[in-house]
């Protein structure tokens, strides 16, 4: 297990370079100049214009910046946001818990539906409910996220008026949030119907960003349990008179979660890149909003640490899913 975790680490490394070099370069092959932005409306002198690049380093080659930019990286300086003024790392991790919280109950909405319907699918394989669930899902993960977004609003938001259109909690609250988590925050702040308006807020974003990974759940979790109902030892349980539900839930799900273990682990980056367009849409105050707002005002240093920063979690949640093969299956073990 240790090598293991050493292969992997030392496999990450490569790859965070990669990644450096992508946040990097992603936001100068935009059009734009950060400086124009910057001034905004007002006008600016050529001495103005060439002081401010000087300033940011821009007048720099390329490469120069680029070898600047990760040997900040090495001593843990992400840089400050030309906009805002404030540390990137400090402006990322005070609006990451709303795209934690978001993320979290959408991957908890997608593994609640999506593996219960891929199990009952592989049972009742070529059944009406097999063929139903299975188009539902091609249907959930070919669906556009901002248009799913947009439909689902203009129905529960507009006409029946069940959930909120935007925000995380109602205007009508207030209340300090020392961690961040709505959810939590609401029920410290012991005020009456705070925590029902923050899980009425939660509702749609959740829906709609947990989409496509209840999709790829339920499809993967149908194969992967088709597999395993076909093995032998499956069959030898069936022989010796036990349960229907010992079977499927006991022996042939617990090695059928492996791959579907491995799916769940890789939508991490997938619920970053839809929370992007999700809390665009729902106006929900997280890095994904922030991430956008900082590409259309050309920030580089919120750019570049906001990639760098999510490439870093996904790398870690994938890490982590990997030494977890061995504890859902006995058979899997990493050697020393």
């Amino acid at each position: 297990m240790i090598r293991f975790l050493l292969f992997r680490i030392g496999f990450l490394i490569p790859t965070f370079l990669g990644v450096t070099v992508v946040a990097f370069g992603f936001i100068r092959l935009l059009p734009g100049d950060p400086v124009l932005l910057l001034a905004g409306e007002r006008s600016i002198d050529e001495e103005r214009y060439r002081q401010l690049l000087h300033q940011y380093g821009f007048d720099r080659p390329i490469w120069d910046q680029y070898l600047t930019y990760l040997w900040d990286l090495l001593h843990g300086d992400l840089g400050t946001s030309i906009i805002t003024k404030k540390p990137v790392f400090q402006e990322f991790f005070t609006l990451f818990p709303a795209t934690l919280e978001l993320s979290v109950c959408a991957i908890l909405f997608a593994i609640a539906l999506g593996v219960p319907a891929g199990v009952i699918a592989a049972v009742r394989r070529r059944t009406a409910f097999d063929h139903a669930v299975m188009t539902t899902a091609l249907v959930g993960y070919s669906m556009p996220i901002f248009w799913w977004g947009l439909l689902l609003i203009i129905l529960f938001s507009g006409i029946l008026g069940w959930t909120p259109v935007s925000g995380r909690i109602s205007l009508l609250y207030y209340f300090p949030t020392p961690t961040g988590f709505m959810l939590i925050d609401s029920l410290l702040s012991g005020q009456d119907g705070a925590f029902a308006s923050a899980v009425s807020h939660l509702i749609l974003p959740s829906i709609v960003l947990g989409t496509i990974p209840l999709a790829v759940i339920a499809r993967q979790t149908r194969s992967a349990m088709l597999e395993v109902l076909g093995e032998d030892y499956v069959r030898t349980a069936r022989a010796k008179g036990l349960a229907p539900w010992r079977v499927v839930g006991l022996h042939a799900l617990r090695n059928a979660m492996i791959p579907v273990i491995t799916v769940i682990g890789l939508q991490v980056g997938v619920l970053f890149a839809g929370a992007i367009l999700t809390e665009t849409i729902f106006s929900w105050p997280g890095i994904g909003k922030w991430m956008i707002d900082s590409i259309f005002r050309r920030d580089y240093p919120a750019v570049q640490g906001g990639l760098l920063l999510i490439a870093a979690i996904v790398m870690l949640v994938n890490l982590l899913v990997d030494v977890t093969y061995g504890l859902i299956n006995p058979k899997i073990r990493y050697r020393d």
